[in-house]
């Protein structure tokens, strides 16, 4: 008996790190902003929380927009350790996959047990990192959109100029519904720089 429950209190104290571990994911700001000089920019977190809402908010039935909504909610779950890395960071896309990947497995195998849990989040990342699922497309498509939209917003609040957000995902967009969110989108930027 006391061995079961030496292993249960190992266990949620290796929980507890990894609650306390994804924290940072609501303090890391968002590197592309954090460049552009843009005032109190956004969290990793708040960028993945606006991704499920966007998930819920889609109205395609092939869709499976559970799984998008939790795609949306782990996809940059390792970044509570490697950070926000960005293009302009100077690391490969294969090494950035590389930490990525290796910050997962301890999150999953280290700190929550390999459990059912763990697999189901370590595949919900694999699948987005994948990008061969109809979800995975999608949520890759609003992990995009959600950035033109916040570039947009701060463009708006902050008078600023965030082209290059916009640059960089020109022509990127697959799923016809981000489409016309995209159109709709620049759409409205363009009114408001007249």
């Amino acid at each position: 008996m006391a061995d079961s429950a030496q292993t249960s209190s190992s266990n949620v104290t290796k929980l507890l790190e990894f609650f306390h571990l994804c924290e940072k994911l609501k303090t890391t700001k968002r590197t592309g902003w954090i460049y552009n000089n843009v005032e109190n920019p956004e969290s990793i977190s708040d960028h993945m929380y606006r991704m499920s809402i966007l998930s819920l908010s889609v109205n395609d039935p092939t869709l499976d927009r559970d799984k998008c909504v939790k795609m949306s909610i782990v996809h940059d779950l390792a970044e509570a350790i490697v950070g926000d890395i960005t293009p302009s960071d100077g690391i490969s896309k294969e090494e950035k996959k590389h930490k990525e990947s290796e910050a997962l497995r301890h999150m999953c195998n280290d700190l929550l047990g390999n459990s059912q849990q763990s697999q189901e989040i370590y595949a919900l990342w694999q699948e987005y990192e994948d990008a061969t699922t109809k979800e995975a497309k999608f949520v890759r498509d609003i992990d995009k959109f959600e950035m033109i939209l916040q570039a947009y917003e701060y463009e708006q609040s902050q008078n600023k100029n965030l082209e290059e957000f916009f640059e960089s995902t020109k022509g990127r967009f697959t799923h016809p519904e981000v489409k016309s969110w995209v159109e709709e989108l620049y759409k409205n930027r363009k009114i408001s720089k007249q």
